[in-house]
């Protein structure tokens, strides 16, 4: 017991953490994959699928604020909080599982800028492909604010849980001299 006592504790910071092990963090990546491809896919069925009913009422959208405008002149609040949230609801997957499947993308800007450029290619796809459907600026706007939201919520936590960050080495130290 006059062993244990006399021997240093060392107080984990808040920053320290214990690393996952290496089955249960190859199993959490394996999962996000997973997720990640069943999102694609939902993603692409919900976005990707044409709307022949609706090619008369569809137009391109490239004024920021534009759509939202006419979603919420909807005399319908449901039809609005429809239109919004889905599109909100649809970028939050990419805020939860791109920093855990890709842990080079950790980082909020990082999330935001590899989720608007898939949205953006999504839109342009529908807006060039897809009878009766269009792009639509505010439609990227909101996917991206879901990523954002994904992200600030269980993304970054999620991240640093399976993927532990490698102490940076002090650049401000010199090397001395040995001779």
């Amino acid at each position: 017991m006059a062993g244990a006592a006399s021997r240093p504790r060392t107080a984990r910071s808040g920053s320290e953490r214990r690393p996952l092990s290496l089955p249960v963090r190859v199993l959490a990546m394996l999962c996000a994959f997973t997720f990640m491809v069943a999102f694609a896919v939902v993603l692409a069925r919900l976005t990707l699928q044409p709307s022949p009913a609706s090619e008369a009422l569809t137009h391109s959208n490239l004024r920021p604020g534009s759509s939202l405008k006419a979603y919420l002149d909807q005399p319908e609040l449901r039809d609005a909080v429809r239109q919004i949230g889905g599109n909100i609801l649809l970028g939050v997957p990419f805020g939860v599982l791109v920093p855990v499947v890709a842990p080079r993308t950790r980082g909020v800007l990082r999330v935001l800028f590899l989720t608007a450029v898939v949205m953006l290619l999504v839109e342009f796809a529908q807006g060039a492909l897809v009878t009766g459907r269009a792009f639509d600026i505010d439609d990227v706007i909101l996917n991206t604010t879901g990523a954002l939201i994904g992200y600030l919520v269980l993304g970054r936590r999620l991240s640093r849980a399976i993927h532990t960050r490698r102490p940076r080495r002090d650049r401000s130290a010199k090397p001395t001299p040995t001779g």
